[in-house]
């Protein structure tokens, strides 16, 4: 399992919120959950090489909010050990 909490910042939530106005992406937050993303992966497979586990199967992500303005990705999975026959 690994996590990250992101905070939205001032400057991008106000662009954002004019760019919902007219529909479409909203690349600050694109780019925002991207990087939650990577880190949130990445600190799930730091904890499964601390398990000496050799792969991470059925990874699923979430996402919840914590506070107002501020979200939690949450990566999870299972961490296996793979057996040589």
């Amino acid at each position: 399992m690994g996590n990250t909490i992101r905070a939205r910042h001032l400057g991008k939530d106000i662009t954002a919120v004019l760019r919902s106005m007219v529909g479409g992406e909203i690349p600050e937050y694109t780019g925002m959950m991207a990087q939650a993303r990577e880190q949130a992966l990445q600190r799930m497979l730091d904890r499964a090489k601390d398990l000496n586990a050799d792969a991470v199967v059925g990874v699923r992500f979430q996402t919840s909010m914590v506070l107002q303005g501020s979200a939690e990705l949450l990566a999870y999975g299972t961490a296996v050990k793979l057996s040589r026959n």
